[in-house]
């Protein structure tokens, strides 16, 4: 596949993000209170046909900027300057009068200039990179209607768009009935997870409060993600009852261990109710044992969640699907497909096998001026009360829109092309003398370190590992610094600081892959 096709740069979402600062920038403070409280228009405010020829320079710029320039390889990851310096180039403040036309025209290419550009070839920091050109269409349309997903009254085909979708995705999992919400990301996701399942084992919570649910225990690996402890603190089930069970050397979540975890937490008066098994853990890659998990949760009556917002997407392989193997015993599950599906941010979904109107039940508040019980169409249609939100961004249709152009076949390649460009990766890597797994993946997180010269054969020495863990963040800067390439680094559990290497678009081709390993040698040959 060409470059150029399939893909457009993240900087164009930050466009629509500072859409705001645009137009404050473009109207300055020129509203100003009239008689009897109208507004009088300044002379600088923009009218209809000015706005419309903004617009269209504008998006020829982002195009230019955030899209071919974004897929070049020969461009930079990120041209970098520091906070200070930043500031200075985009002109940050926002005064009493608007600028030029031309004037906020450089604005949008400053903007876009100094953006991490996502979709570059050799970006690997993140979960997500790249950006399906159908899925880009369905934000542009959803941005230019600006509607609220919250009733069939103000968004007749996205409310239908959504219950589609949802269903098509619970399919996959392996649910012929149950419910869902798109969310504003994984986290939100998990949060609601964790919320119905409390009102699922103690409903009086909702009316009755905290005094009336006694001390709960919520369960999850210790590679899980960070928003099992926020939505515990959250929702005032509180972050010391969050019981981290321990995980193999793969980040697996080790169901002995789980056991164990429950039976200390009965001991000290608590009540387990919730387990979250992750499947494609943000380090690792990791995928917990869901069937064992499964049987546990059973056993002890308890919700089960899994948090596959990373690895959801490998239900679309018939490759690879096996790495998911018992997720449809799962009361939940959190998918972002927004991540290796390349939906664009944000696309979160929270599924669930319940088929008793749970979602509702526990979120709804019967706001009678929008929810209204005599409507002249069906209002089991209007789903904003299952939502905690009530203004909600319209995300089905960048996923229903990728979906219809590419097909479940499309998507399912797309998964599989990531995980034959990380075995090509590990390979290589192998073979590369002063590279060292820190395990052997089993999703496209490649996690490694880069021994330089000045280390190797020296691992027995008494600052080996202190001298490692610098190596690392300073080959990160030099990266970034110079705009190669961004691939992420952290420590874990006494292993110190590694790269995490995520290999997920489809733009990449061997020759990036290579160029990852031939520039990090590079950048940390003199260390």
């Amino acid at each position: 596949m060409p470059r150029c096709q399939g893909h457009y740069s993240n900087s164009f979402l930050l466009y629509l993000f500072a859409s705001f600062f645009i137009c404050l920038k473009a109207l300055g403070s020129s509203m100003s209170n009239g008689l009897n409280g109208h507004y009088q228009c300044a002379e600088t405010e923009l009218n209809s046909t000015e706005g419309e020829l903004f617009l269209s320079e504008a998006f020829k710029v982002i195009l230019e900027e955030a899209v071919h320039k974004a897929t070049d390889v020969k461009e930079k990851v990120c041209e970098w300057k520091d906070p200070d310096q930043l500031r200075d180039v985009l002109d940050l403040e926002l005064r009493d009068h608007g600028e030029t036309h031309q004037q906020l025209l450089q604005r949008v290419r400053d903007v876009a200039k100094h953006s991490v550009k996502t979709n570059h070839p050799r970006f690997f920091n993140q979960l997500f990179a790249g950006v399906d050109y159908h899925a880009l269409t369905g934000r542009l349309l959803t941005e230019t209607l600006n509607t609220s997903q919250y009733t069939y009254e103000v968004a007749p085909a996205f409310v239908l768009m959504e219950d589609v979708v949802l269903r098509k995705l619970r399919s996959l999992v392996g649910w012929a009935e149950g419910d869902g919400i798109f969310c504003p990301g994984g986290s939100m996701s998990n949060m609601y997870a964790m919320n119905v399942a409390r009102y699922w084992a103690f409903p009086q919570a909702k009316t009755q409060g905290l005094w009336s649910v006694p001390r709960l225990a919520v369960f999850t690996s210790q590679e899980s993600h960070y928003s099992m402890k926020k939505s515990a603190a959250f929702l005032g089930i509180g972050t010391e009852n969050v019981y981290h069970v321990k995980v193999d050397e793969s980040g697996r979540m080790i169901p002995e261990d789980l056991e164990a975890k429950i039976v200390h937490a009965k001991s000290q008066g608590a009540v387990p109710f919730f387990v979250n098994a992750t499947a494609g853990s943000t380090v690792q890659g990791a995928f917990d044992p869901l069937d064992r998990i499964a049987d546990i949760s059973e056993s002890n009556g308890m919700w089960m969640h899994v948090d596959a917002a990373w690895g959801g997407s490998v239900l679309f392989s018939k490759k690879h699907k096996h790495l998911v193997a018992g997720i449809e015993r799962a009361n939940s599950m959190t998918w972002n497909p927004h991540k290796m599906l390349m939906a664009g941010l944000q696309c979160s979904v929270i599924l669930m096998r319940d088929t008793t109107d749970l979602l509702m039940r526990c979120h709804c508040a019967n706001a009678t001026y929008l929810f209204q019980q005599d409507k002249f169409y069906d209002i089991s249609l209007d789903t904003g009360d299952k939502s905690i939100q009530c203004g909600r961004k319209v995300d089905c249709l960048k996923l229903w829109l990728m979906w219809k152009a590419v097909g479940s076949q499309g998507l399912a390649n797309r998964v599989d092309m990531a995980f034959a460009n990380t075995r090509y990766f590990v390979e290589k890597l192998k073979k590369r003398e002063g590279f060292q797994l820190v395990s052997e993946p089993q999703f496209v997180n490649v996690c490694f370190w880069y021994i330089p010269p000045s280390l190797r054969g020296k691992e027995n020495s008494a600052d080996y590992k202190d001298k490692l863990a610098k190596v690392a963040p300073i080959i990160k800067e030099r990266m970034v610094k110079q705009g190669s390439m961004m691939v992420g680094y952290q420590p874990l559990d006494g292993r110190v600081n590694f790269f995490r290497m995520v290999i997920l678009s489809p733009q990449l081709t061997q020759s990036d892959l290579d160029f990852c390993l031939d520039e990090i040698e590079r950048l940390g040959r003199d260390l």
